[in-house]
């Protein structure tokens, strides 16, 4: 089979988990928040790396790992999990699931923008005029042009106008995980071992993180189910096969086209699951 078509495989299979992950968020911060969510999920992602590097074998790699490439991990860890879903959950806990889904795939349009630089990639005028749309859809959310006025300056945000820094938040989020995947791809690691490495970081910063703000208080067991769920399909299954795709394919935007499939079934899902009634704004184009 051709590389390409490889990497188109992966990358309809990490959209198929990630197309559940907004609803598995807005469901999970009911019991519990974005700090304790993001200790069980780094925590379970960090298990099923482990099991997956335990069955293929590989366990004894780890010990290969350099001071280098350990210090690589460090940063790449404080990037994502941590400070990736410390701000995206907080937008998820601010913002009704739909909006900060949407906004948050500012993603694909950063990753593929910051390749050009970063990997020396040839983008083709097709791709180009994709992000364009892309970025006004982003614009058009943003602004949620619904009919709301704007708050005037020093009064409450009315219902059905974004909250601003929860829009700050899920578009900003994106940039750690562009820049991240990004780093990714240049470190020539095995994927399953530097994702491994990577994570155990990140929780690590999470448990701490947690520890100094008292962020870590479970009430329910929906709020550790849901941490658990997508510790498996949000982060660790999905992580591999996002990383092979990017690793198979000829160019990261090939691919990270294919993710705006995601958001047509993320908000069916959203509205099933949740109940929010899904606004024209966010109906992607």
């Amino acid at each position: 089979m051709k590389p390409q078509r490889i990497a188109y495989l992966y990358a309809f299979a990490a959209v198929a988990c990630w197309s559940t992950i907004g609803s598995a968020f807005k469901l999970s911060l009911r019991y519990l928040g974005p700090q304790g969510l993001l200790v069980i999920s780094s925590g379970v992602a960090t298990l099923v790396l482990l099991v997956i590097l335990v069955l293929r074998g590989e366990l004894g790699r780890l010990r290969k790992t350099t001071p280098k490439e350990l210090g690589t991990s460090a940063f790449l860890g404080l990037l994502n999990p941590f400070l990736y879903y410390t701000v995206l959950l907080t937008a998820y806990d601010i913002l009704p699931a739909q909006e900060a889904g949407t906004l948050n795939y500012a993603w694909p349009v950063i990753l593929v923008l910051l390749s050009i630089p970063m990997l020396r990639q040839r983008i083709g005028w097709m791709s180009i005029l994709a992000i364009l749309v892309s970025f006004a859809g982003i614009v058009v959310i943003a602004y949620h042009p619904v009919g709301v006025p704007p708050p005037r300056q020093g009064t409450p945000t009315p219902s059905g106008y974004p909250h601003p820094v929860g829009v700050a938040l899920a578009v900003g989020s994106a940039v750690f995980w562009a820049l991240y995947w990004i780093l990714n791809v240049r470190d020539p690691r095995e994927p399953v071992i530097k994702l491994l490495v990577n994570f155990a970081f990140g929780f690590l910063y999470s448990v701490i993180a947690a520890g100094l703000t008292g962020g870590f208080e479970i009430r329910h067991w929906e709020g550790i189910a849901g941490g658990i769920y997508l510790g498996l399909f949000e982060m660790g299954i999905t992580f591999v096969l996002w990383l092979n795709a990017l690793k198979f394919s000829s160019t990261t935007a090939r691919v990270s086209n294919i993710i705006y499939l995601s958001p047509f079934i993320s908000l069916v899902l959203i509205h099933l699951a949740v109940g929010e009634r899904i606004l024209p704004s966010t109906v992607p184009d």
